[in-house]
C-alpha cells in the first residue's frame, strides 16, 4: 500500500498541513520540526505527488512545449530531437514537459493551447520560428517565454540559439580547403535569424578567403528550408550558375532536396559538385553519399532552454539572456577536394 502524506504526519506527530509546509520549504516551521518530518519522509520512503505539491504551491509543475506543426513531422526530426533534451531535463528540475503544436499560419482567431487557457503551465517554450500572433496572445497571460532556435522580431526575450554565425564560417571554410572558389549558398526563409547568421557566416568566410561573392550562386528566395524547396533552389541554381562546383545549403532539408535534384541532372556528389548542410539530423547517414554537415546538438538545445526557464522560475524575473549552442563540422562523403 502506498505511503501518503497522513502516514507522514503520524510518523512525525504533526499536521498533514505541516508536512506539506515542509515540503514545500515553507520558512514558517521550525528547524526542529522540519528536521523530524524529513527524517519521517526519508524512514517512509515518501513520494509527495504534483498535484498534492500544487495544492500548497499554487503552483503545476507543468512547463509548456509550442511547435508550428511543420515544425513537428517524422521528415523534420530536429525539433523532435530539441523537444527529448527538454523532457529529459525537465526531470532535473522536477518539472512536467506538455507538448503541443500550432498552425504555421496561426493568427489572432486562433485558440491558445489548451495547457494556456487553463493555466495548467508555469512558463513556456517556444521552439523554431513562431507566429508573432502567437507570442502576442501568451504575452497576455505573463507567463515566462523562452525560445530556441529564433529571436522574435519584436520585444526581448530569452533565448537559445545555435551559433550560426560560427556554422557558417565553418562550412564554407571547409569548402575553401576542399579548393572550391565557386561555391553557392542555397536557404529560404530569410526572415528567420538562423538562416540569416548562416548566410553572413557564408559571406564572412569568402571574404577572409579574398573571394568574390557573387549573387548568381546565391539563391535565397525560398520560402521555407524544406526538401522541397531545397529541390526547387537546385533548378534555379543550376540554371543560373551550370558552373558551380561546391554548395552550402542552409539546412540539411535543403541539402537533401539539392541532393536529389542534382543526381536527376545526372551529376555526380562529390565528384561533379561537393554538397555540405546544417544539423545533421538522422537521415544522412542513410543518404547516398552521407552528407558532410555542420552538427547541432539538439538535445542540448532543449536542455539548456529548461535550465534557463527553471532559473527564471525560480527567481521570479526573466532576463533577455541569450545562450549560444556551439557546433562542430563532421565530415562525410559530399564533400572532396577538386
Amino acid at each position: 500500500m502506498a505511503v501518503t502524506i497522513k502516514d507522514v504526519a503520524k510518523r512525525a506527530n504533526v499536521s498533514v498541513a505541516t508536512v506539506s509546509l515542509v515540503i514545500h520549504n515553507n520558512s514558517r516551521i521550525s528547524r526542529e520540526t522540519r528536521k523530524r518530518v524529513l527524517k519521517a519522509i526519508r524512514e517512509l520512503n515518501y513520494h509527495p505527488s504534483r498535484f498534492a505539491r500544487g495544492l500548497v504551491s499554487q503552483k503545476s509543475g507543468n512547463i509548456g512545449f509550442i511547435l508550428t506543426e511543420d515544425h513537428f513531422s517524422r521528415s523534420e526530426p530536429f525539433y523532435t530531437q530539441v523537444f527529448l533534451g527538454t523532457e529529459f531535463q525537465a526531470r532535473e528540475h522536477e518539472y512536467y514537459i506538455l507538448l503541443t503544436t500550432v498552425p504555421e499560419n496561426y493568427s489572432h482567431n486562433d485558440p491558445l493551447p489548451r495547457f494556456v487557457l487553463e493555466n495548467n503551465v508555469e512558463g513556456v517554450i517556444l521552439a523554431g520560428k513562431v507566429p508573432q500572433a502567437l507570442i502576442e496572445g501568451l504575452e497576455q497571460f505573463h507567463l515566462p517565454l523562452v525560445f530556441v532556435d529564433y529571436v522574435p522580431p519584436r520585444g526581448n526575450y530569452p533565448a537559445v540559439m545555435i551559433d550560426n554565425i560560427a556554422g557558417g564560417l565553418m562550412a564554407t571554410n571547409h569548402l575553401i580547403g576542399c579548393r572550391h572558389r565557386k561555391i553557392a549558398f542555397v536557404g529560404g526563409d530569410l526572415d528567420h535569424p538562423s538562416i540569416t547568421e548562416r548566410f553572413q557566416g557564408y559571406k564572412m568566410a569568402l571574404e577572409k578567403a579574398g573571394i568574390d561573392y557573387h549573387s548568381r550562386y546565391v539563391v535565397v528566395d525560398e520560402p521555407l528550408p524544406t526538401r522541397e524547396y531545397g529541390y526547387e533552389a537546385g533548378k534555379k541554381l543550376l540554371d543560373k550558375a551550370g558552373d558551380v562546383t561546391a554548395v552550402f545549403a542552409c539546412n540539411d532539408a535543403m541539402a537533401i532536396g539539392l541532393l536529389q535534384y542534382f543526381k536527376e541532372r545526372g551529376l555526380n556528389v562529390p565528384g561533379d559538385i561537393s554538397l555540405i548542410g546544417f544539423d545533421d539530423v538522422e537521415a544522412d547517414l542513410s543518404l547516398d553519399p552521407p552528407l558532410t554537415t555542420i552538427r547541432v546538438s539538439k538535445v542540448d538545445l532543449g536542455v539548456e532552454a529548461i535550465n534557463l526557464i527553471a532559473e527564471i522560475l525560480k527567481k521570479g524575473r526573466s532576463n533577455p539572456h541569450k545562450i549560444l549552442v556551439p557546433v562542430e563540422l563532421v565530415i562525410r562523403q559530399s564533400t572532396c577536394s577538386i
